[in-house]
């Protein structure tokens, strides 16, 4: 059973030779391929992270003046 947890018996832990490592029992699911490349997709989701940080650094600009016109300088 693929997932973050599994329940099995003491069967199961006999056949993997008494080895408890969680990944021997526990996975994740597999993913359709969505038919875009790799590379385009790291392309774009890279700038969608850029945009992101850009977005991260405009705000928290924002919240140090805002707290400095209020006498809270934040270095």
């Amino acid at each position: 059973m693929k997932g973050y947890c599994a329940a099995v018996t003491t069967e199961d832990i006999t056949k993997q030779d008494y080895i408890l490592t969680p990944g021997r029992y526990v996975g994740i699911k597999e993913q359709e391929d969505d038919g875009e490349p790799f590379e385009e997709k790291m392309a774009r989701r890279t700038g969608e992270l850029s945009e992101m940080f850009k977005r991260s650094h405009e705000l928290e600009d924002e919240i140090r003046k805002r707290l400095g016109a209020i006498g809270y300088d934040i270095r």
